[in-house]
């Protein structure tokens, strides 16, 4: 049954309200004065399919939910710029996530187009026990990141590029100028997937362990939450801090940790102890280190930091949490990176990475590829694929240059 006009403005007002715009803005973002967007919402006014398209792409949605013949006024978006209402005041924030909830709809349709078995591609979820302590949840997050590295067979390695794990789950990766205090958002949406977004102004060392951060709540919390934000104010909440911990053993597990310090020469006790037995009797042998020849230096915290592309600060609390630096270690070496020891240390070794370089994480290489291929097998027009790569600020003509193969066409 067809949508009345009067349903439809209903239903465009929701959306608009639910996505924390007035009138005035959507007018002003649709080119129209105010009493039209009103007309149109009171249902006296045709709305064109062109307009349509551009209201469900400002207030994040489907166009196909305006019209269909039951409409959730709920979704995952609209519920997180609700709960957090300064993320619509910045006009940057608010458009690119709806960027990106409109790119990850775009290739949600098209992998259904080219029937892409989304299952296969789908990430884990892991039965949890609710978290009763602070303890609970770092007990709990180490756990499962140390299953979810087995399970990817992953070893004790530091990890490969954590785009490619993420994006081998299935999983969309975005970018996105966020608050300062705003590390990431997950959402899980149907007709969406899952998108995780990173704050776009933070350096890549972050952004890395923000993304570990993240696939935490992909891996835990998906099933009873479709929006999750993470800000540094809440870092104490146990949620937040089990994702921390996941993140923290995910990018330097224990052993790995443990035997690169050995490498390094340091790590071991003071003083080693050995029994030997010689089926009669025990002989106890004893070795002593020289004072401080195991203390870890700001120079060996650089390499094991590099050796996990981790921050320097967040491999200093991995070591503490290991037990390899005692709380004297740990402030002496903050006093070091507090006084820069650890960029001049990383200068002088060759380890210096490019500050101001943050990771590219838009999903936009296989986007392209399933929309130029969704065109070539005449699924989509070509004004469709010239939408599609407008999206991605790719030019259609270098899309059709990968298809118009002249000895193909001759064949």
């Amino acid at each position: 049954m067809a949508v009345s006009p009067q349903e439809l403005g209903r239903r465009l007002r929701e959306a608009r309200e639910s996505a924390g715009m007035t009138q005035e803005q959507v007018s002003r973002k649709l080119g129209l004065s105010r009493a039209s967007v009103a007309q149109m919402e009171l249902g006296n006014r045709q709305v064109t399919s062109l307009e349509l398209d551009r209201l469900a792409y400002l207030y994040g949605r489907d166009i196909r939910q305006f019209l269909a013949e039951t409409y959730e006024p709920q979704d995952a978006l609209t519920v997180l710029l609700r709960a957090n209402p300064d993320l619509t005041r910045d006009g940057k924030v608010a458009e690119g996530l709806r960027r990106c909830i409109a790119l990850g709809r775009e290739i949600f349709n098209l992998e259904a187009l080219l029937y892409i078995e989304r299952d296969a591609m789908a990430p884990a979820a892991y039965p949890t026990t609710a978290l009763k302590s602070k303890w609970d949840a770092i007990q709990q997050g180490g756990r499962v990141a140390l299953e979810e590295r087995k399970r990817l067979n992953l070893g004790d390695s530091p990890l490969p590029d954590i785009m490619e794990i993420l994006d081998g789950q299935g999983i969309r990766i975005a970018s996105v100028p966020l608050p300062n205090d705003v590390s990431g958002l997950t959402i899980h949406e149907a007709g969406v997937g899952i998108l995780v977004a990173v704050n776009a102004d933070h350096g890549p060392l972050r952004q890395r362990f923000s993304l570990a951060h993240e696939y935490a709540h992909v891996l835990l919390d998906r099933q009873t939450s479709g929006s999750i934000i993470s800000r540094g104010n809440n870092r104490s909440e146990l949620m937040e801090m089990r994702a921390n911990s996941f993140a923290a053993v995910f990018l330097m597990p224990d052993e790995g940790v443990r035997r690169y310090v050995q490498v390094l020469g340091k790590g071991k006790p003071s003083r080693s102890v050995a029994d030997v037995f010689d089926e009669t009797d025990v002989t106890r042998v004893q070795r002593r280190s020289k004072p401080g020849t195991q203390q870890i230096r700001i120079y060996d915290l650089v390499l094991i930091a590099y050796r996990f592309s981790v921050s320097t600060i967040a491999a200093l609390f991995r070591l503490q949490n290991l037990g390899l630096l005692n709380n004297d270690q740990v402030e002496r070496l903050r006093d070091d990176i507090d006084r820069g020891l650890d960029k001049d240390a990383a200068k002088l070794m060759g380890l210096e990475r490019e500050s101001g370089a943050p990771l590219q994480l838009e999903f936009k290489h296989r986007f392209v590829g399933l929309a130029i291929e969704a065109y070539r097998r005449e699924l989509i027009s070509k004004a469709k694929l010239h939408e599609l790569t407008k999206m991605v600020n790719v030019s259609l003509e270098s899309a059709l240059r990968l298809i118009d193969n002249p000895k193909e066409n001759n064949a």
